[in-house]
């Protein structure tokens, strides 16, 4: 039988057994969530957390989204000065072996253009980013040194605070009223499970108590709201983008990159036709990004330990559908199984299908993956996600920090 992670609901849950609870800790809360966690041997690559724990919010409370006035060079989308690939839907068939792309070669146009942007029209002094650390894990320590030496390469000055947790709330506060810093970034989890007394946990608490105006990770309550919601501009005339989560967005460009979206299509239908599989359904990554990719016109199947669903544009749906009979249908799979021991089964990958992996794990068996004709294969995610985040930052910048405000053209 396929081994599937459990959805860590808690620490003590006596239904699931010493074992299960053992893992969810560890790979739950232990190891730091989102593109916090990474794997170190070639790549900062994320690590999908909290398998399949949807935090449960009222969209309707959400108000209108957030995005900027745009940047140089980048405008309106931010674009890199390089694209990746044209603006055509590229992706072809083939009868040749898979391939392995490799992640620094996509990420490396969009850490170009910001550095470009910051030298040239910010005079070499970019924005400030500020990290807060609240425990002593060191895959998250390493992190915050990569995202620093990212900074540092392309011009965005990092400053990394490291609080105690009884702190981190302060200081969250104090970098949310300081003028100084543009950004802020919280190393997630620092609490665990932990509740808070208004709801949801402490993790989650200090997630929507981040400024819009300096959420670099676009994961408070007023952008993921927005982000459901399939709101993209919060002016009227639309050209005021918004900010989205760094690993989804990430996987939007990688997308992008092979030519899985075509761009000759209206917005909202790039991807229409396109049968995706996400394993994962973390209110990290997993739950925005089918979201993203549906909004797109994309037939997303969202598989969790225990149930699938099919994201369409507004609407989750139940599927009748099976882990294997998505995969199957699917152009392209994403796996995000935070456990070791997982593995996607080959034999639900047709010929010509895109493999993302978005965990700090191997989800497949990578040799024989590339065996399957015409299989692109994305081992990690990681520097993509870091040139998200510089993204994110600029964004936020020209949208609240910049004077004068301009509008570019």
């Amino acid at each position: 039988m396929l081994y599937k992670p459990h959805t860590p609901m808690g620490l003590g849950d006596a239904v699931l057994g010493q074992i299960t609870s053992a893992l969810v800790f560890v790979f739950g809360y232990i190891i730091p969530a989102v593109h916090n966690v990474v794997s170190w041997e070639t790549d900062l690559s994320p690590i999908v957390p909290e398998w399949g724990r949807g935090r449960q919010t009222d969209q309707q409370e959400q108000d209108a989204r957030f995005a900027a006035p745009r940047l140089i060079g980048l405008a309106p989308d931010l674009k890199p000065s390089v694209k990746p690939t044209s603006s055509t839907n590229t992706f072809t068939m083939t009868d040749t072996a898979g391939v392995k792309l490799n992640a620094a070669t996509i990420a490396e146009p969009f850490s170009l253009a910001v550095r470009q942007y910051i030298e040239q029209d910010m005079g070499g002094v970019g924005p400030k980013l500020v990290g807060l650390l609240a425990h002593g894990d060191p895959a998250a320590k390493k992190y915050a040194e990569w995202t620093g030496k990212a900074c540092a390469r392309d011009g965005i000055r990092y400053e990394l605070r490291e609080v105690p947790k009884d702190e981190l709330l302060e200081a969250l506060e104090k970098a949310n009223h300081d003028p100084e810093v543009h950004g802020i970034l919280v190393y997630y989890p620092c609490f665990g499970a932990f509740p808070s007394f208004y709801g949801g946990t402490m993790d989650d608490f200090l997630r929507d108590s981040i400024s819009i105006k300096k959420d670099v990770e676009g994961l408070c309550q007023f952008y993921r709201g927005n982000l459901y919601r399939n709101i993209r501009y919060v002016d009227d005339e639309k050209t005021q983008k918004c900010v989205l989560p760094c690993t989804p967005l990430a996987i939007v460009k990688i997308l992008e990159h092979i030519g899985i979206y075509d761009k000759t299509k209206p917005t909202g239908d790039h991807l229409a036709g396109v049968n995706i599989t996400v394993i994962n359904r973390s209110d990290i990554v997993g739950r925005p990004l089918a979201a993203i990719l549906a909004n797109d016109g994309a037939d997303v199947y969202s598989a969790d330990i225990d149930s699938l669903y099919l994201f369409r544009r507004g609407k989750l749906i139940p599927s009748e559908e099976t882990q294997e009979t998505a995969c199957k249908k699917s152009r392209v799979i994403i796996t995000g199984v935070p456990v070791k021991s997982y593995k996607l089964p080959l034999e639900w990958v047709s010929e010509n299908t895109v493999i993302i992996n978005v965990a700090s794990f191997k989800n497949v068996d990578e040799a024989e993956l590339l065996k399957i004709k015409g299989v692109q294969y994305v081992p990690l995610v990681g520097k993509v996600t870091v040139a998200m985040l510089e993204r994110n930052l600029l964004r936020l910048y020209e949208n609240f920090h910049w004077k004068p405000k301009k509008v570019w053209q």
